[in-house]
């Protein structure tokens, strides 16, 4: 009897360890890595411009500013058709150097650069001096023209008022840098005075031209303009 409780005992501390082994893994055995969670995407629209997108007008502001481009070109031709009708010749003032020129203005201003260092500071020879010459072109010589320019008067009367004035290529020209040379120097005169009062607007000259030589306390001028029209120039 007690012979045969000794054998199931013994079966059974055999199975133990091999039990305990299969349900409890060594501490140093390594956990399987957890799947990674599933990424959500935002189905939101995104705030603001984003890579890709379409920059540029609108078709109607696109349309609006076609018709502005087309209107201002519109003006243009019926103004230059205005200007033609009145036997008037738009020219520039490269149009008033005569052929070689510039070239002898570069040698000018080159010896006027040379005798500078000789100049003492404040001295009566330390003044800005007038360079070029009084070399004119005949091509438009008693023509009526048109020309850009800045405005440059003498003086001014009680009503701001003037009938003769200098008119110059660049502003400040005669009060806060040298005179042009003559030959990009014009004396505008008029019958009529006209008011000029804001100096830094650019205005359009238009009027009959003399290639005549015509001197003043602010610079000597190569060309005479019998003014008939003055006006606003618009960039």
């Amino acid at each position: 009897m007690k012979r045969s409780l000794i054998l199931p005992a013994l079966i059974l501390i055999s199975l133990s360890p091999a039990c305990g082994q299969a349900t409890a893994p060594p501490a140093d055995a390594e956990t399987p890595a957890e799947a990674p969670a599933e990424t959500k995407v935002s189905t939101a629209e995104p705030a603001g411009p984003q890579v890709g997108d379409k920059i540029g007008e609108s078709e109607a502001e696109q349309a609006a500013k076609d018709s502005s481009v087309a209107a201002a070109a519109a003006a243009a031709l019926k103004e230059q058709e205005e200007i033609k009708a009145r036997g008037v010749t738009e020219i520039s003032w490269e149009d008033l150097m005569p052929e070689g020129e510039e070239e002898r203005l570069q040698k000018m201003y080159a010896a006027q650069m040379a005798t500078l260092y000789s100049i003492q500071e404040g001295s009566a020879a330390d003044t800005a001096m007038q360079i070029g010459s009084f070399n004119t072109v005949d091509t438009f010589d008693g023509k009526k023209i048109r020309m850009p320019g800045y405005t440059v008067p003498f003086s001014y009367d009680a009503k701001a008022e003037i009938r003769e004035f200098l008119l110059v290529p660049y502003f400040g020209a005669c009060i806060h840098a040298p005179p042009p040379p003559p030959n990009q120097t014009i004396f505008v005169r008029t019958e009529d005075p006209i008011l000029l009062k804001d100096l830094p607007q650019a205005v359009w000259i238009e009027g009959t031209l003399h290639a005549q030589k015509q001197e003043s306390d602010l610079a000597d001028a190569a060309y005479i303009i019998d003014l008939t029209r003055v006006e606003k120039y618009e960039y």
